[in-house]
């Protein structure tokens, strides 16, 4: 398989002083899970929500607070520690981040120990920012966020949701699985480049009712539709999901239709599709439904013989797709190549994503998955086992060469 991203890697945790501050002890504890190895530098006022010994704990190294001992009593050391720090880092990330530390970084200021290391910085530097409604929409912390975007930082925003100050709004640092998944984007040498693109994304099972309590359905997760729709927003798209029945998590911005059967799927894709760029059909659609629907649950005693079925409609087959790109899945479970060529033609599509039921830890159910992408010319692109996620990003990346 192929190698976790953040394996090995070398990541500062920078903590500063808001409430959401006792969230990055699950992010370091994330961090070193996934294989990173984690410094902590707090600033001072973050040391009035949470103790240094408790990301000393959970990071195994220790923590830096200030920038000169608070004694010279026994001596002084020449080190240049922070230079030292910033230059061993691969990511740094900033979490949460006030708007006193964005302002202060927009500026230039390397008035305490996180300052300085940033000032000092080659990695790439990872801001999620967090502070109270009126705090974080205020017209000067919004300036700051895009004058060190544009100055090549990168940023995980804030969610709206309920504050410590009781108010609901915009504030709520992001999500600890996101800001992970967007330091592995940055680790894996992806950046924005699906800015203005707007992508519609299929995913998980269609369940087809026999009766109001039983369904025909299938093993599908949704987990590899939602890795790309996740992927594809922190690489920039403006993203709408149309999600059958999954117990999956998206993130807030991403504009979700959750749906049952074939024929609502058919409906949502053909209502959005107008305002995409790119459809991504990574949704396993029932090929078959019941039938008739019987208006009350059948009982054992009704001695049921058969359920006739019958087909349900091709959805990819319905579109016209002028201006847009079509992109499909064919999960197989023999003549993998012939089968995935058959469809990437009949259905014309510019790409096909071919994964196998006989490739072990792949396709339904799996947080992993072996890809082959093959293009409009035929040509197959095989990858090795891996993350959904990382298998996700590469399909991007190949939907960004089959456009050109």
């Amino acid at each position: 398989m192929q190698d976790d991203q953040l394996s090995g890697k070398k990541i500062i945790l920078g903590v500063t002083g808001g409430i959401a501050a006792y969230k990055a002890c699950r992010l370091t504890r994330e961090l070193i899970k996934r294989g990173a190895e984690v410094k902590v530098v707090m600033t001072p006022s973050a040391l009035q929500f949470v103790q240094p010994l408790t990301f000393s704990s959970l990071s195994k190294n220790d923590v830096v607070v200030n920038i000169f001992p608070d004694s010279q009593l026994n001596g002084a050391s020449m080190k240049t520690w922070h230079i030292d720090l910033a230059l061993w880092a691969d990511l740094m990330i900033i979490a949460p981040c006030t708007v006193n530390t964005v302002a202060k970084i927009a500026a230039g200021f390397s008035d305490n120990a996180l300052l300085t290391v940033v000032s000092a910085l080659r990695s790439p530097l990872l801001i999620a920012p967090a502070a109270d409604m009126d705090m974080y929409d205020n017209k000067i912390s919004q300036k700051n966020f895009q004058l060190l975007e544009e100055m090549g930082c990168s940023f995980v925003m804030a969610e709206k949701g309920e504050l410590a100050s009781g108010l609901e709004g915009d504030g709520r640092l992001a999500g600890i699985d996101k800001i992970i998944d967007a330091a592995e984007i940055i680790l894996s040498g992806y950046n924005k480049d699906l800015q203005n693109k707007k992508i519609l994304i299929t995913a998980g099972p269609t369940n087809e009712d026999i009766d109001p309590v039983r369904f025909i359905g299938n093993r599908s997760s949704g987990k590899m539709g939602y890795n790309l729709a996740k992927a594809a927003f922190l690489r920039g798209a403006d993203v709408t999901l149309i999600s059958g029945p999954v117990h999956e998590n998206i993130y807030p911005e991403i504009k979700l239709i959750n749906v049952r059967s074939a024929s609502d799927m058919k409906l949502a894709v053909h209502k959005e599709i107008k305002n995409n760029n790119i459809l991504i059909m990574a949704a396993a659609v029932a090929d078959y439904k019941p039938a008739q629907i019987a208006s009350k649950k059948l009982k054992k005693e009704d001695k049921l013989d058969q359920i006739k079925l019958t087909p349900t409609d091709d959805i990819l087959s319905s579109l016209t797709s002028a201006g847009i790109k079509l992109i499909g899945f064919a999960l197989e479970t023999h003549n993998e190549k012939a089968n995935a060529l058959k469809k990437l033609k009949n259905k014309n599509l510019d790409m096909i994503v071919l994964n196998s039921l006989k490739d072990e830890n792949s396709g339904f159910e799996y947080n992993t998955n072996r890809i082959t992408v093959i293009h409009k010319n035929g040509k197959p692109v095989v990858f090795p086992l891996m993350s959904k996620f990382q298998a996700a990003n590469i399909i991007i990346s190949e939907i960004l060469k089959s456009n050109g």
